[in-house]
């Protein structure tokens, strides 16, 4: 089963204090932490550490260190970052028992050296050439696949130490532990990627893998083909699904844009996997509108995906705001589905009454395909509002209202029974 985690601030951008910039040399400090209050009415059977009732809960976590680049008078530049990441849970730990209250955890997060090629290939232009290694953050595409190594589990028991440090819903902890990249081209036109990564995330069976992608990026939209080889896992942390990973290929095709219309968006991937006990795939459809001349300029978006019985969602990650690709706060991080073995129809409209706020409702419909691997279908409600309250800081307050068809009696996963839940969060985040 593949386990969601996310970040739910769509306005925090990546932001740095300057300590040095002459001769091509620049110096940065930087600074981000994140704050969450979180409150369940209700409590799932996913790790198998959690009693029907109500749970309540906080999270943060504090990434701090230094980033930098050096021009190389001619020959491209020179560029890394070093950070380290201090996190932790208090309280009863989240609605679904992945951590327990009592997380602490200091330890390096980024740790990398890349190098860029400036205009030294005028051909492949600006910076055509990009080659990193190093501990990372790497997504392809959306995210519907990979999107950085997310999973945050805590003190509880599962049979083995998974501990990562808490702060799961946050995700405090992204980067890859060991990657190699390679990338080829410019801002439009043709571009591509390859790609290695070790994981050192024991939830995630310490995959590694190697990723190589094609793209093709122009006004009206950009089409990206992509293939991801999984190469290995750690056989001792992985589940049963999780061991299939080994040799496993998945391809998928993608695009996104407007298609050259004002105000539309479209989006679209189809993924295929081929693995040891068949084939698996899962696809999403999407498509919003903004409504530029109504006040608040409203945009509303419709989307289907669909993700086959034993669809491994790999390292899918938080890319473009609440939804994408966590479905649902309630649903994505604590009661499921997880992007597999469901149907989900998704309604979302937002709209900005201030240049700095964004207020949003979204609306979730789950429906697992097959039941008799357990009944994750339900709806939820989630209503959030984001407020940058100037440039370092954003507070997102959100309620979700989730309703499953079955209990953790019934074939599903919420105990107690299947009354609505509702879920109520506030987060905080400063960057510098």
């Amino acid at each position: 089963m593949a386990l969601a985690t996310g970040c739910a601030l769509a306005s925090l951008s990546s932001s740095a204090y300057e300590l040095y910039n002459q001769d091509g040399s620049v110096l940065n400090a930087d600074l981000e932490a994140v704050f969450g209050i979180m409150h369940s009415d209700e409590s799932y059977a996913i790790a198998g550490t959690r009693s029907p009732g109500s749970v309540a809960w906080r999270e943060g976590y504090i990434k701090y260190g230094l980033s930098g680049s050096q021009a190389l008078a001619g020959a491209g530049s020179l560029y890394g970052a070093f950070n380290l990441v201090s996190s932790g849970t208090w309280g009863d730990g989240d609605a679904a028992g992945f951590t327990l209250g009592s997380e602490r955890r200091t330890a390096v997060e980024g740790a990398y050296l890349g190098w860029r090629s400036g205009d030294l290939f005028p051909a492949l232009g600006e910076d055509g050439v990009d080659i990193s290694g190093g501990r990372q953050v790497l997504k392809i595409g959306d995210g519907f696949l990979l999107n950085g190594d997310s999973v945050n589990f805590g003190d509880a028991d599962l049979g083995d130490d998974f501990d990562r440090g808490g702060a799961y819903y946050l995700a405090a902890r992204k980067a890859f532990d060991q990657t190699g990249v390679l990338r080829l081209g410019g801002a439009k036109g043709w571009r591509g990627d390859l790609l290695w990564l070790q994981s050192d995330n024991r939830a995630q069976a310490e995959t590694e893998l190697a990723a190589l992608t094609v793209e093709h990026v122009a006004d009206i939209g950009t089409l990206g083909v992509d293939w991801i080889r999984t190469l290995d896992v750690n056989e001792r942390f992985a589940s049963e699904a999780q061991l299939e990973r080994k040799d496993m290929d998945t391809v998928s095709v993608r695009g996104t844009g407007g298609l050259g219309v004002e105000n539309l968006n479209l989006a679209f991937e189809y993924a295929t996997q081929d693995r040891d006990s068949g084939r698996e795939d899962a696809w999403f459809l999407e498509g919003s509108w903004t409504f530029a001349d109504v006040a608040w300029s409203p945009t509303a978006t419709y989307r289907y995906s669909r993700f086959s019985e034993a669809f491994d969602p790999l390292f899918y990650g938080f890319s473009r705001g609440y939804g994408t690709w966590y479905q649902g706060e309630v649903a994505a991080n604590y009661a499921g589905p997880f992007n597999s073995n469901t149907a989900v129809q998704h309604v979302g409209l937002k709209a900005t009454p201030r240049e700095n706020v964004t207020i949003g409702a979204l609306f979730f419909d789950f429906d697992t395909l097959d039941r008799d691997l357990g009944d994750l279908s339900g709806r939820e409600l989630d209503l959030y509002v984001e407020w940058a309250v100037n440039d370092h800081l954003v507070v997102s307050p959100l309620v979700g209202f989730y309703k499953p068809e079955s209990s953790a009696d019934e074939g599903g996963v919420q105990l107690g029974g299947d009354d609505l839940n509702s879920y109520l969060q506030l987060t905080v985040a400063t960057f510098f």
